[in-house]
């Protein structure tokens, strides 16, 4: 047995009416003459398919391209189609309408129909369509209409109480009923004229006029593990830093990024200093080292993520890492959730801001070491649409390391998106506090098909310096969002339990949602007073 799944040709005509005449027997075996089929084959051809088995066209899908706001969701089928002549095909259309898909009855046990549809899906991404948007029949309804609304008995189809030929069939090739249809298709008396609105999203859609500068999904990572060493003098530290962003750039990297207190070596210069002091005395340096950092993302063209360093504000000692842009902005992070140790030995307070950031490759979240052990935060930037979560961390044991990386994995898999862990390595004698130091650094991934088997897209040479590349397709997160083994986000219950962020930002983050945000997440519940 040879099946070939390909465009429809006129020359088809023969076995088409055959095959849509034995599959509506049921219904007077009605079927499309050949004029209409031929216009639609010079109008629209293709998007029209069939499937071929030994040389016999025994199943086929009819299509046409419409600019869906011109009908909205309340119409006939007549008036979708034209009053049934296809003159309401659009070339320049955002959607697929589909309307007709049909099975000879001999054929019916070769899932010929998936096929069909799997060919429609692929249309659409290679038109950049938004999806597909048809209108089903709901043959099995006359025989429950006595005891049951059009609604319930979409429920019961799609909890499998109850089975229909062809919504089981849509819901199981990732339709959802959009909404119920009256007098949808006037004599069908096995749906009692109701039908179901149906659509399909394309996720690989994209708005030509909303299109990002940035529009490719490959994105490219570059994480520093960096050794601690003493600095004769300021310029010399920043010259290290440099060198990184340097060979970052040369690798057309779209982000650096550096660990948590990458600039501690400064301090040694007030060791003889009380902690407490010693650290508000490096603070000083902070301002200088972040505008060179947006210096140089600038001029190397490179987002940076500056790691993080200490920060003197309103008399408060705070942990901040530094976005800092390519297109010269900058913006800034506080540590939320603050360490025994950088409470006991600097005085150190947790920021109050949760939010993500945009940039020209998607939203990315930030997180410093202890704060990716917290898994609402995580969750939180995920119901903001955070693609890609930063970690510079700073670990002085083994154990302390595997919490850090051993929690960023977990955000990765619960939030289905990237995670980049950034810490320093080696030993920093006379400078207290921050004397030796454990890193392997890594990217993380959620955990499908899609990904890795371990879930780790590249790790560091552990207690080594180096640079740690490694391309991470956001692609895959839309498709792991609609299509995953597992998916935690859409599988959370909302009804049962949530995550909510009690206090507003300083600056509050607009909140995604389907309408302003292509990539939307459907959100935990977010509680901002």
């Amino acid at each position: 047995m040879r099946i070939d799944t390909r465009n429809l040709r006129r020359e088809d005509y023969a076995d088409l009416k055959e095959a849509m005449i034995e599959s509506y027997s049921g219904i007077g075996g009605d079927y499309w003459e050949k004029n209409l089929i031929d216009k639609l084959l010079r109008v629209f051809p293709e998007g029209q398919l069939c499937v071929e088995v030994d040389d016999k066209v025994v199943a086929c899908a009819l299509a046409i391209r419409v600019k869906y706001a011109d009908f909205g969701d309340d119409h006939t089928y007549k008036e979708i189609t034209g009053g049934y002549t296809f003159s309401t095909n659009n070339p320049k259309g955002d959607w697929l309408y589909g309307i007709e898909v049909f099975v000879h009855p001999d054929y019916r046990d070769l899932r010929l129909g998936r096929r069909l549809y799997d060919a429609r899906k692929e249309l659409c991404e290679q038109l950049n369509l938004k999806g597909i948007m048809a209108g089903g029949r709901i043959p099995n309804y006359a025989s429950y209409a006595d005891k049951l609304s059009p609604r319930d008995y979409i429920a019961k189809v799609r909890q499998k109480e109850i089975y229909d030929p062809t919504l089981s069939f849509q819901l199981s090739n990732d339709f959802h009923v959009k909404k119920v249809l009256r007098g949808y298709l006037p004599g069908d008396t096995e749906s009692k004229e109701y039908a179901t609105l149906l659509e399909w999203n394309n996720i690989y859609y994209v708005d030509e006029k909303k299109k990002r500068s940035h529009s490719d999904a490959i994105i490219r990572l570059g994480v520093v593990q960096w050794q601690m060493r003493h600095f004769p003098t300021l310029e010399a530290f920043f010259d290290q830093v440099e060198f990184f962003v340097d060979v970052v750039s040369d690798y057309k990297a779209d982000f650096l990024v550096l660990p948590e207190f990458f600039n501690t070596p400064l301090m040694a210069e007030f060791r003889d200093m009380p902690e407490p002091k010693a650290i508000r005395k490096l603070a000083e340096y902070t301002e200088e080292v972040r505008e060179r950092l947006v210096k140089f993302a600038i001029s190397y063209n490179v987002n940076i993520i500056g790691g993080s360093m200490p920060l003197m504000d309103d008399g408060k000692l705070y942990n901040v890492a530094y976005l800092c842009r390519r297109d010269g902005t900058c913006e800034e992070y506080r540590k939320i959730h603050i360490t025994p140790n950088e409470v006991k030995y600097y005085g150190m307070v947790g920021g109050n801001e949760v939010r993500v950031f945009d940039t020209d490759c998607g939203k990315i979240g930030m997180m410093i070491c202890y704060d990716v052990e917290f898994p609402e935060l995580g969750r939180i930037l995920a119901a903001q649409g955070a693609q890609i979560m930063f970690v510079p961390f700073l670990t002085d044991t083994q154990n302390g390391y595997y919490r850090v990386r051993n929690c960023a994995q977990a955000r990765a898999i619960e939030n289905e998106c990237y995670v980049a862990i950034s810490g320093c390595v080696g030993n920093l004698p006379n400078v207290p506090n921050t004397d030796i130091h454990y890193a392997q650094s890594a990217v993380f991934t959620p955990s499908d098909f899609q990904f890795p088997n371990n879930a780790v897209k590249a790790e560091a040479t552990t207690n080594t310096e180096m640079v740690l590349f490694a391309d991470v397709d956001l692609s895959l997160l839309k498709e792991l969002h609609e299509y995953g083994s597992v998916q935690n986000l859409k599988d959370r219950r909302p009804d049962l339990y949530e995550v909510s962020l009690k206090k507003s930002s300083r600056r509050t983050a607009k909140k995604a949602s389907p309408d302003n945000d292509p990539e939307y997440v459907a959100p935990i519940q977010i509680v901002t007073p």
